[in-house]
């Protein structure tokens, strides 16, 4: 057996026992602080957390500095409203017109003054609800309104001496199924002609009227005179002619004096695709064409059907690789069912003969273009009224463009035209010169959806 003689003795510690993992800085922590140290797992969500911490601190900085930088930037004025109006139920839509603010109310029309915003009027005979208003002032306190309701009905009414004058429904229709829908109203500058845009089962079409508001100022003055007379002899009236009237009492339908009824002037339609060519020889062409004066819509041709389809597929087998790499798709020529018109002043543009009277302030034409259509027409609106109106009258002027028209704006002065074609195209035309000022195109691909003046 083996017997130690001595104690066993600890050595010191010495630098080759320490921890080679150990930090540099070994003998400056703290030996009371090894108790706090944490594991490993421990660490790492230590070491994470701040991170997160560290990120969310900078992140707090920057905000500060854009805050501080905000600050000393010029501040937008801030507006508040000067007066209120209260409406019974919902506003849907107002126009402004001299003096008045018309309002369309979920039931009716109401009628307010600027000056004071106080109601002066309202219209709820008929339970309709008002999507779209326009108004124009005629002078002599008078106004003419257009309001599209909910089914797409298009109401004409006429507010005089604070008072609303049911005058017509465009589109009304005895059979509600073949009532057509407005899908756009326009008013021209003036109150002398209103466009609707109307909508079928499967047909679209624009519709023009000439309002008589010269009748219509007229018959209210004639109107006016009437009841002054009237109010000077019942001031003469003794009690038994009273007591005579209140017996036989005036049906109202026969009380009310009604105005003259607007009248339609021009029906315009949707251009039809060009097809194939039914003509045997030039001179059968030849005869359908007018004077040769102007440019056509393309329907008077010699291309044959078979002469199209050998054209599609020439480009069809030369462009192959491009129209397989793009997506190929059959597209089906459809007739547009959307359009958009301007009403013009007198210009170069449109030329009116010298038996026409022509005031510089009442439109002598419109502009209309469809959806996909190149070309531009124009119509006069000097033509005299007939029983039986053209369903298709052709253009006085033709504008084709070489690409599919986007959209165009007319400016507030009635004198610039812009036209935005599909290939982002923008052409600003000077209508009293007849010449264009400006054609820019845009160089990235771009669809251009909509173009103003300001």
């Amino acid at each position: 057996a083996y017997i130690r003689k001595h104690p066993l003795d600890i050595p010191p510690p010495s630098e080759n026992d320490w921890l080679k993992n150990d930090e540099e800085d070994f003998f400056l922590q703290d030996p009371d602080r090894k108790r706090d140290a944490l594991s490993q797992p421990f660490r790492m969500v230590n070491k994470l957390v701040m991170m997160v911490f560290e990120n969310a601190m900078e992140i707090i900085e920057k905000r500060e500095m854009l805050r501080e930088a905000q600050k000393l930037k010029v501040q937008p004025t801030k507006f508040f409203p000067t007066a209120e109006f209260q409406v019974t139920g919902r506003a849907n839509c107002l126009a402004v017109s001299g003096k008045y603010i018309f309002v369309g109310l979920s039931v009716g029309l109401a009628a307010f003054k600027i000056s004071d915003c106080k109601e002066v009027c309202a219209w709820d005979a008929v339970k309709m609800e008002t999507c779209a208003i326009h108004a124009s002032d005629l002078g002599h306190e008078c106004h003419v309104l257009l309001a599209v309701d909910e089914m797409g009905l298009v109401w004409l009414f006429f507010f005089h001496k604070e008072s609303f004058l049911l005058i017509q429904i465009l589109n009304e229709t005895e059979d509600i199924s073949k009532r057509n829908t407005s899908v756009e109203v326009v008013l021209s500058p003036g109150g002398d002609y209103a466009g609707v845009l109307l909508q079928g089962n499967a047909k679209a079409w624009l519709e023009i009227y000439r309002l008589p508001k010269d009748s219509w100022l007229k018959e209210m003055e004639k109107k006016a005179g009437a009841a002054e007379a009237c109010r000077e002899k019942r001031s003469s009236w003794t009690s038994t002619d009273i007591f005579l009237l209140q017996e036989s009492p005036v049906p109202a339908n026969k009380a009310d004096r009604k105005l003259s009824l607007p009248a339609l002037l021009l029906q315009v339609k949707p251009p039809k695709p060009i097809t194939g060519s039914s003509f045997k020889s030039p001179l059968d062409a030849l005869k359908k064409v007018d004077d040769g004066s102007m440019l056509g819509l393309g329907y008077n041709h010699l291309i044959k059907d078979s002469q199209w389809e050998q054209q599609e597929a020439i480009f069809r087998s030369t462009y192959r690789e491009y129209l397989e790499a793009e997506g190929e798709r059959e597209s089906k020529e459809e007739i547009p069912r959307r359009a958009t018109f301007h009403f013009l002043l007198p210009s170069r543009i449109l030329q009116v003969g010298p038996e026409m009277k022509v005031q510089p302030d009442v439109p002598t034409g419109i502009s209309v273009h469809w959806d996909g259509s190149h070309n531009l027409c124009f119509y006069l609106l000097n033509r005299l009224l007939k029983e039986q109106v053209d369903s298709d009258p052709k253009p006085d002027v033709v504008w084709p463009c070489a690409a599919p028209i986007a959209c165009s704006a007319v400016s507030s002065c009635s004198r610039y035209l812009a036209l935005a074609c599909e290939d982002a195209t923008i052409t600003i035309w000077d209508e009293h010169l007849g010449y264009p000022l400006s054609v820019t195109a845009i160089l990235e691909e771009r669809l251009i959806r909509s173009i103003h003046f300001l």
